[in-house]
């Protein structure tokens, strides 16, 4: 069977959806071809949608123990693992009905089964009730991304464990071992931690969430030190092997080699782009040394009938900037002036205190050889803060100290995620420090801190003394 569809999208993700309903809305006949039966893809069906969730989860049993200092005690927390994963499922299945029904609504043709490209007009797509050719005269490849594997952890056991199989949360392990501190070791690391496990993470390089602002990440390791029963830096993972009770773990560290045995390991080495085994041979796409689709700034790949966006077409491996992207290119095959051109790109690390940041970081200045000033607001001055009970926050703050113009925010706390929005608005906007301590903000907030923050540049700040040199007032 052939079927013809003017614009086809590729994968049923954040930036796939975005840029079928945006093209339906705009009049445009649109099909999304999806392997999955439901909509989501890998953000909400097995990423960031349930793992938030988990983090939520355990967000609130951590407020639950910190509440003994304020004399109330809770009792030891049970955890019903079944009725978590219903809980969890029930997220995914809410939102993933919602979008079904959004596509229905739009007139969004729905074709589920496994592509691969034939031609640079034609799609092969095999499915439940057999295989069919879809044909377009233009497709927008959003075909994500997928845990990187690491043949030498590749045991054929459920005890080693990636970011996919560990949000299924068949067991709380009395013992895990994280290997990777990126944000997504520490994110899973922290769920099951403050679920009752023992976990240890162990990374390469001499700091957790490698390139992350050093100034952000401080607090964090302070507190995952804590919560965590060991943290291994600048230690590699020699080898895995399988034994009776669990996974023995051979290390080489600063030193010298050790071992361990754990219950189950999970394998958090970062993501790689779906850009193989898909037939884009046949076309004639450009795929660059790493595996990314190389596309311009309206998302249009080398081959004039596909466009492509999100994970496969390179960093950061972000939902909304994926879904942004999808937008683009929406537009850009509609007519309109369009061009994926973000002064910032807003990201988060929902750990516990959260990591936030947009715009230039200061390592990223020094590197460049930048000039900024730097304005760092310590969350124990804020009121809110302190009523919280999460004093360990920073809101920082880059500005160009020729012009005052905002060129990065970054921030570390509770809520940071949240918070971070008004940042990336300043950035993209072009605001000055001025434009952010000019703007009344609420009391008591933790969002006050971004203003306190632009007005300890000018050294005017009223909970804190950090008058402004002579040099920089001029």
């Amino acid at each position: 069977m052939t079927t013809h569809v003017p614009l086809v999208v590729l994968g049923g993700g954040p930036g796939g959806y975005a840029a079928a309903f945006l093209a339906a809305d705009l009049g445009m006949e649109v099909a999304i071809v999806e392997r999955d039966e439901r909509l989501g893809g890998t953000c909400l069906l097995r990423g960031c949608i349930p793992s938030k969730a988990l983090l939520h989860v355990g967000r609130v049993l951590a407020e639950a123990r910190e509440l003994d200092a304020w004399g109330i005690d809770l009792g030891k927390p049970k955890v019903k693992l079944d009725a978590l994963r219903a809980r969890k499922d029930k997220v995914i299945t809410t939102l993933t009905g919602g979008l079904g029904q959004l596509a229905r609504r739009r007139g969004v043709r729905l074709i589920h089964g496994a592509a691969r490209f034939t031609s640079s007009s034609a799609l092969e797509v095999a499915g439940a009730e057999g295989t069919q050719t879809v044909t377009f005269d233009h497709c927008i490849l959003a075909s994500g991304s997928r845990p990187a594997r690491i043949p030498a952890f590749d045991l054929p056991t459920p005890r080693v464990m990636d970011s996919t199989s560990a949000l299924e949360l068949q067991e709380i392990p009395d013992s895990l071992l994280v290997i990777g501190g990126g944000y997504i070791g520490l994110e899973m690391g922290t769920v099951y931690a403050e679920l009752g496990a023992r976990v240890t993470c162990v990374e390469l390089t001499d700091t957790l969430l490698p390139g992350a602002d050093r100034d952000l990440v401080k607090p964090l390791q302070a507190r995952l030190e804590k919560l965590f029963e060991t943290i291994h830096l600048k230690t590699k993972v020699a080898g895995l092997e399988e034994r009776k009770k669990g996974i023995l773990v051979r290390f080489e560290g600063p030193e010298g080699p050790f071992e361990k045995e754990f219950a189950r390991v999970l394998v958090a080495v970062g993501r790689r782009p779906n850009s193989d085994g898909m037939g884009l041979e046949n076309t004639g796409v450009t795929i660059d040394p790493k595996g990314f689709v190389v596309v311009d700034g309206q998302q249009r790949t080398s081959d004039p009938r596909i466009l492509a966006i999100g994970d496969v077409c390179g960093e950061p491996m972000l939902a909304h900037r994926a879904s942004h992207q999808g937008k683009v290119a929406v537009e850009a095959l509609h007519g309109d002036p369009a061009l994926f051109a973000p002064r910032c790109i807003p990201a988060v690390v929902f750990t516990d205190p959260e990591i936030a940041w947009a715009g230039l970081t200061e390592q990223e200045a020094k590197a460049s050889g930048r000039a900024v000033e730097v304005s760092r607001y310590p969350w124990a001055a804020s009121g809110r803060a302190q009523a919280l009970g999460r004093t360990e926050g920073l809101t920082k703050m880059l500005v160009d100290p020729e012009t005052d113009t905002v060129l990065g925010v970054g921030i570390v706390g509770a809520g940071a995620g949240e918070l971070i929005a008004e940042g990336a608005l300043a950035i993209e906007m072009a605001a000055t420090a001025r434009d952010l301590a000019e703007t009344i903000h609420a009391h008591p907030t933790l969002g006050e801190t971004v203003a306190f923050s632009a007005e300890n540049y000018f050294g005017t700040a009223t909970e804190i003394y950090r008058p402004r040199s002579e040099a920089a007032r001029s």
